[in-house]
């Protein structure tokens, strides 16, 4: 049988660490009600940040999983970051594999200047700014650090007719950010990936990434079986 070769750890001493890792998970979580594709993506982000909450907090549109895939095997899909950090901690190479690009704007200085002209956040700017240059439609969204960006998103979504391929909307912190989850979970034109509550980051957001990139990889492999 076939098995995961780009999306494993590229040593055998670290992918017997990572399987040993998510072999106590599934040990220790206890009971739990995800279903075959989504329990792969809330074990990593355990593994991520060996907290055990994201087993409940962690919420799926019902057709998250799937769409997820369909955008990374249909090859060439853009992942629209909220902040440089999940950019960085992507793997280059698995995306490379599926030949996929990131892109953020939060540092932008057209996104700056419009942020202090229009008194809003640079992060709801990056948002804009991804929508003109016609990168959201199609795309995965990460949003692991701003609100404000997936709350603009939800209104882009709503009211523009952006449609992603699927969010994953984890922003983390005390204000709005259980709240922009509340709002995209709310929302039935586009899939979604959310955290509810405070908790979230950029890290969980590479690591639902991630959970989806080996889960899009096993997918080849089978139909190379086939």
């Amino acid at each position: 049988m076939n098995t995961n070769t780009v999306t494993e750890q590229l040593t055998a001493a670290g992918r017997a660490i990572e399987h040993d890792s998510f072999a106590i998970i599934d040990a220790e979580v206890g009971a739990h009600a995800y279903g075959a594709g989504q329990w792969p993506v809330v074990r990593r982000m355990i593994h991520a940040n060996a907290d055990f909450d994201f087993n409940g907090l962690t919420d799926f549109h019902p057709d998250a999983v799937e769409a997820g895939l369909a955008a990374l095997l249909g090859g060439g899909t853009n992942i629209v970051a909220d902040v440089e950090m999940i950019c960085v901690g992507l793997s280059a190479s698995r995306l490379a594999h599926f030949g996929m690009r990131t892109h953020q704007f939060i540092s932008d200085a057209d996104v700056i200047e419009r942020a202090r002209a229009e008194d809003t956040t640079r992060a709801v700017q990056a948002m804009r700014k991804a929508h003109r240059l016609g990168l959201l439609d199609g795309a995965i969204v990460g949003i692991g650090n701003a609100p404000t960006a997936l709350i603009e998103l939800v209104r882009l979504i709503r009211e523009e007719g952006v449609r992603p391929a699927l969010v994953v909307g984890m922003p983390v912190g005390f204000v709005s950010a259980a709240e922009s989850k509340d709002l995209m979970a709310g929302v039935d034109e586009v899939p979604w990936i959310v955290i509810r509550g405070r908790k979230g980051g950029s890290t969980l957001v590479v690591a639902a990434i991630h959970a989806l990139l080996g889960l899009a990889e096993a997918r080849q492999l089978q139909a190379l079986q086939g």
